[in-house]
């Protein structure tokens, strides 16, 4: 148990400690004396053997600038020479110093609750040992400031104080990896939906807490580098999209940055250790907002030296966009430009009695096989487009490649290691502070499927990407997966399904093998009328058989063309910018955003948003007919949203509004009755600056008898 009371000695901790194991007390919001130490605050610092248990070093006298601590040296562990299993494509433009790197913050947790790494042959091993072998060459750690509950429970995810980034940084030392800290100035989770202050910061202003961070920030690293961590880059707050520390402001935000920023610079004078200064950011995808963060940077003088991203290809939009953005922040601004988070995953199977991140309902769309090679194909596709950047792309961190379920038959066997341990996402115990999301939602890994390791801890064939990176790879020829198919049919139209399916090979090639489908499936599809389906069906490779499913939608009659925007072609479509005040009004393609297919009516505006969008649709049988729309969207302080249809001289409207992303309204007017088979559709969206929605699923039917 942690003793996290110990505010009234960082001080003199500060000038004694070889160094600082665990949180800090809680009233300081600094390190304290090292907990499980002697009276004089010298400890005695654990490094790993080449095995991953511990040797016990005497580290003697040091101070700030003092000697570090000797750590065994595995540096000369090479990368292993065997037949690829993969297929890589080479990637050019990589500098010699090119960061292949992993996030394994959770690994320290994984241990203590059970988990055994083994390498390539199956033999357990230190799984740095195994992640060296790979080619893997960079660590980044996540630091948080306390995350315990004041009778020392660890909040889960890793349990990521000072203390644990010690033991893993020592480790990735070892084996001559150098080391990215991440700190994310909380005591738990910083992203874009929560950036939340440390406990001892609560009551601080933005002046107090950037003292705070200054202080806390070069006492973490002295400790570090006193611990003899290889220190070669510090990120200063984690996806700080929308804040860092409480602090949402950017005027505010900016003075936390520059304070960890001076902080860095002054401990790598101090001690002779160069490190790189990375501001992290997510969400490339919206590109304008990300110049305009480097703009911002740039105006109030950031001492920094990397801007990086995050990257996840199922939320974050094209690689060409992501080169393209990265590449001009910098040359415009000259900063290296990384990918801090990177992951894909694997199966949907679930290896944990906690739910997955990704999983089989996930409304997202999934840009490659979900696979071995498709894993290895993003990762080697992510790598290229920030090589792609020139000079400036300094390296790739893929996010918790390690975090797979830990021992257990059970969820009550699981839980109890996730409790005892913080090796889930979250612990119960995270409630006091954040009783909102993981006082709810709390448990195990919810990235198991987009590890690089199996369920039971042997290395993926995935993981060897980073030691083809350079060269390119080729491998058997077999095939990878089944994807499914997703089809769509009108009430009354025969529903016939294809005689063959698409095969993914594991060399990026595709082909078509025979499926059988389930006849049941297909009867009751045919039976039930409007709604969705799930056939199953088998497709035979080679002598081989893999499953595939067919995702089957029946809707009702629909006389509106191209009704989700999915065809290139838009002149059906009449969009009037009405005082050409929208500044963004067009078809985006975001799976994400959109309710059918992957393209929607995106509008945003630094202005008023005042447009319509509307179509005639003619040679329609008199009689009467409905029309609907879906949408949704947000940030929209006032509005007048409303959709309407025209038909014989008659204007038919029904209001609607939008409250949020994927909070979908569906709009509807009941009777719409025509003579002449004329019928014009639309939808008129007036809302204040700064709103914005996508808007989908057009919708023109008869009404049943």
């Amino acid at each position: 148990m942690r003793h996290k009371n110990c505010s009234t000695k960082w001080i003199a901790c500060l000038l004694t400690a070889v160094m600082l194991i665990g949180g800090c007390g809680k009233d300081s919001g600094t390190t304290g004396s090292p907990s499980d130490s002697n009276e004089s605050g010298n400890t005695e610092t654990a490094s790993p053997d080449d095995s991953g248990n511990s040797e016990t070093n005497d580290s003697g006298e040091s101070g700030s600038n003092g000697p570090t601590v000797q750590l065994p040296d595995y540096s000369d562990v090479t990368a292993l020479d065997r037949p690829a299993e993969i297929f890589v494509e080479k990637v050019d433009n990589l500098a010699d110093d090119f960061w292949f790197g992993v996030d394994v913050s959770s690994v320290i947790a994984e241990e203590e609750s059970g988990v055994v790494y083994y390498n390539e042959d199956g033999e357990e091993q230190d799984i740095f040992r195994t992640l060296k072998e790979n080619g893997v060459n960079a660590v980044r750690i996540r630091v948080w400031n306390d995350p315990w509950d004041a009778q020392g429970n660890s909040y889960g995810g890793g349990h990521n104080d000072l203390d644990t980034a010690i033991k893993i940084g020592q480790r990735a030392t070892s084996y001559g990896m150098e080391v990215l800290i991440d700190f994310h100035y909380s005591d738990f989770w910083a992203d874009p939906s929560k950036q939340m202050e440390p406990k001892a910061w609560a009551d601080m202003d933005v002046t107090a807490k950037a003292d705070a961070l200054y202080a806390y920030t070069k006492e973490s690293l002295n400790a570090l580098l006193d611990a003899g961590v290889n220190v070669t880059a510090v990120q200063i707050g984690n996806e700080t999209t929308t804040g860092m520390s409480g602090v949402k402001n950017w005027d505010g935000r900016t003075k936390l940055f520059k304070a960890g920023c001076q902080a860095v610079r002054e401990v790598s004078a101090e001690r002779g250790q160069d490190m790189l200064i990375a501001i992290h950011f997510t969400n490339p995808e919206n590109s304008t907002e990300y110049l305009k963060y480097a703009e911002i940077l740039d105006g109030v003088s950031v001492d920094y030296d990397i801007f990086a991203s995050s990257y996840y290809p199922y939320w974050h939009g094209t690689l060409e966009n992501l080169t393209s953005v990265l590449g001009e922040i910098a040359t415009t601004y000259n900063k290296k430009v990384m990918v801090a988070e990177v992951s894909y995953t694997y199966t949907m199977e679930n290896g944990d009695a906690s739910g997955n991140s990704l999983s089989e309902d996930s409304v997202c769309e999934l840009p490659y096989s979900i696979s071995v090679q498709g894993q290895a194909d993003c990762i080697r596709d992510v790598t290229a487009a920030v090589a792609a950047t020139g000079e400036y792309g300094i390296g790739v961190f893929y996010w918790e490649p390690a975090w797979i379920p830990v021992p257990g038959n059970t969820y009550e066997e699981q839980s109890a290691l996730w409790e005892a341990h913080g090796s889930g996402w979250a612990s119960s115990y995270a409630a006091e502070y954040d009783p909102d999301d993981a006082g709810v939602y709390y448990g195990g890994s919810s990235w198991d499927n987009q590890a690089l390791f199996d369920f039971t801890g042997h290395p993926l064939a995935s993981l060897s990407v980073f030691r083809y990176l350079r060269t390119g790879a080729t491998a058997e020829l077999k095939a990878d997966s089944v994807p499914a198919l997703d089809l769509t049919f009108r009430i009354g139209d025969e529903i016939v399904l294809p005689e063959t399916a698409p095969v993914n090979y594991n060399d990026g090639s595709t082909a078509e093998n025979p499926v059988v489908w389930n006849e049941p499936d297909v009867e009751q599809a045919v039976a039930g009328g409007i709604g969705n389906y799930i056939i199953s069906g088998t497709v035979s490779v080679d002598g081989d058989t893999f499953p595939v499913t067919c995702n089957l939608h029946v809707l009702d009659l629909n006389f509106v063309d191209n009704y989700s925007f999915e065809d290139e072609d838009m002149s059906m479509w009449t969009i009037t910018n009405i005082d050409d005040v929208t500044d963004e009004v067009f078809v985006v393609d975001k799976s994400s955003d959109a309710v059918t297919g992957t393209h929607s009516l995106h509008f945003y505006s630094t202005q008023d948003v005042n447009f319509t969008v509307e179509q005639t649709i003619t040679g329609l049988e008199p009689g009467t007919y409905y029309f609907q729309i879906t949408l949704h969207g947000g940030d929209a302080r006032t509005q007048d949203m409303s959709i309407y249809a025209v038909a014989d001289g008659v204007t038919y409207t029904e209001p609607t509004d939008v409250d949020g992303w994927t909070v979908y309204r569906y709009p509807r007017i009941a009777a719409i009755t025509t003579t002449d088979g004329t019928i014009t559709v639309g939808a008129h969206i007036t809302s204040s600056s700064g709103s914005w929605g996508n808007l989908d699923d057009f919708i023109l039917a008869p009404v049943a008898e």
